[in-house]
């Protein structure tokens, strides 16, 4: 695990789990360029591991994420238009490393999940909040819009869900996020690590190739009508 030198993540491989803890709590582990650049990196490098069998994704401080982080948007908002591109691209690409992790992957939110920190959510295969969680696609208020992490939301929780809270900005509490889908389960927040442990021991004793394949199978099926190629292809 020491071959993880982050500036802005805690990195930790034990028992082939390996732990990813956004490290920004100062800022509620607001992203900017180079905690993009890192968890790329990061979960490239443990997706490569085959010891690795399973991501968990967490941030340290009050918070899981409160998105992009303000004074990288201003810089950006200085910036030239192919580089204000290039940054978003970035951003693209790790969401879609997460989303597209061949192993499974483990939200565990505590406080504000905010913006692209929705997103984060949104991208992993399993998410549990604590009750007391909190959630927001704050970007509306920004006079921006939730662009690069839409795809996953809107699969999270339903273009209808979308309507409402891509348009509105509003907060919402860990029910509702379990209610409209983004999240699988909420627990008091003193039980959060022990509800992590046990999924942690369901997904160890399935078998690493059937998860990655399930992931495939799920990304082949969804969304497709049950046609003759779909049952020839699942049979």
């Amino acid at each position: 695990a020491s071959a993880f030198a982050c500036e802005t993540l805690d990195v930790d491989v034990r028992n082939n789990i390996g732990l990813v803890a956004l490290n920004r709590p100062d800022v509620h582990n607001a992203f900017n360029e180079t905690l993009i650049g890192e968890l790329t990196t990061v979960l490239q490098a443990l997706d490569a591991q085959a010891a690795v069998r399973v991501v968990v994704l967490t941030g340290h401080g009050k918070s899981f994420c409160a998105g992009a982080d303000l004074n990288w948007m201003k810089k950006m908002a200085g910036y030239a238009a192919a580089e204000n591109l290039a940054d978003a691209q970035a951003l693209a690409l790790m969401l879609r490393t997460l989303n597209g992790l061949s192993k499974p992957t483990v939200a565990c939110v505590r406080g504000a999940a905010f913006g692209g920190g929705v997103g984060l959510v949104a991208c992993c295969d399993i998410a549990v909040a604590a009750h007391d969680a909190i959630f927001s696609l704050s970007e509306a208020k920004l006079g921006l819009i939730p662009a690069t992490i839409s795809p996953y939301v809107i699969e999270a929780i339903g273009s209808r869900q979308a309507r409402r809270y891509f348009l509105s900005a509003e907060r919402f509490t860990a029910a509702e996020a379990f209610r409209i889908g983004l999240v699988h389960d909420i627990v008091p927040e003193p039980e959060l690590d022990a509800r992590i442990n046990e999924l942690l021991g369901d997904l160890l004793v399935a078998g690493p190739v059937a998860q990655l394949e399930c992931k495939a199978l799920i990304r082949g099926v969804a969304h497709r009508p049950i046609d003759a190629d779909v049952i020839s292809g699942t049979a």
